[in-house]
């Protein structure tokens, strides 16, 4: 089996991380994966919205520490090792994938079915909204295996939790409960097991019933909005606003709703 799954259905568009054996640890294959496939689906006109979760009873445990140790040791063998340079360079070119998960003109879900760890819980932050099983945890853990933390998780974090609690978070490492997780903001619904699978459909389905234009519109405000000043806000608003106005989804939305009907939007 491949490490990363990609599936399509009635617009939504899922990547599952498939390496259950290792809580989907990520693997050079399902890096590979995830940088082409993300950028691809964010362009395809038919994903109204994406999805990323995990094989069987988790999510992703982030980096393989299994292997960061064989490396550590030299137990590899003698090939040479690239420079620090070349390592800085190839981290930063991974770490793209993460951009346009956190920017992508549609809305995305991660669905956590159980442990979001270290690399893993930063590309579950990247996504818009979140939801987990009620037996899941989430942890930074890169303090616990001397590790600074990568992939966007010390910019989303401060963002949704505060800048104390998330140094407290990456510092000590500890395990978040799901429901605690949902208190703290760090996920947007918690599941029990029986209706996760039901309540992750339900959440995809409404995801892709939005009007994709506009969301993308959305999405632009709310990300300036973590980084720019009021102002340069204003000025998107007023932009994406009139772009917005002009758009099919509205023209039909606004006929709709004075018909008294529920609309039906195109993404255009």
């Amino acid at each position: 089996m491949p490490d990363l799954i990609e599936t399509f259905a009635d617009g939504v568009a899922t990547l599952t991380m498939n390496r259950p054996e290792a809580r989907n640890a990520l693997s050079a294959e399902m890096m590979a994966g995830l940088q082409e496939a993300i950028p691809r689906l964010g362009q395809d006109p038919k994903v109204r919205a994406l999805v990323l979760t995990g094989a069987e009873d988790a999510f992703c445990a982030g980096g393989d520490v299994k292997g960061f140790a064989r490396a550590s040791s030299g137990s590899q063998g003698p090939r040479e090792r690239p420079s620090f340079q070349q390592r800085v360079l190839g981290l930063r070119a991974s770490t793209e994938m993460i951009r346009w998960l956190h920017e992508m003109p549609k809305p995305t879900l991660a669905a956590i079915p159980g442990p979001a760890a270290g690399g893993g819980l930063s590309f579950a932050l990247a996504c818009d909204l979140r939801i987990a099983v009620e037996t899941a945890f989430l942890t930074t853990a890169f303090a616990k295996i001397g590790l600074s933390g990568d992939y966007g998780g010390t910019f989303f974090l401060p963002h949704l939790v505060g800048a104390a609690k998330a140094r407290e978070l990456y510092f000590l490492s500890d395990r978040i409960p799901a429901r605690e997780a949902l208190r703290l903001g760090l996920v947007n619904e918690v599941f029990t097991t029986e209706d996760y699978e039901a309540g992750v459909a339900t959440y995809a389905r409404r995801l892709a019933e939005l009007p994709t234009a506009a969301i993308g519109h959305m999405k632009k405000n709310l990300n300036a909005a973590e980084r720019g000043s009021l102002a340069e806000v204003l000025d998107l608003e007023a932009t994406h606003m009139t772009l917005s106005f002009d758009s099919d989804d509205h023209h039909r939305s606004a006929a709709a709703f004075v018909r008294k009907e529920p609309p039906a939007f195109r993404g255009r």
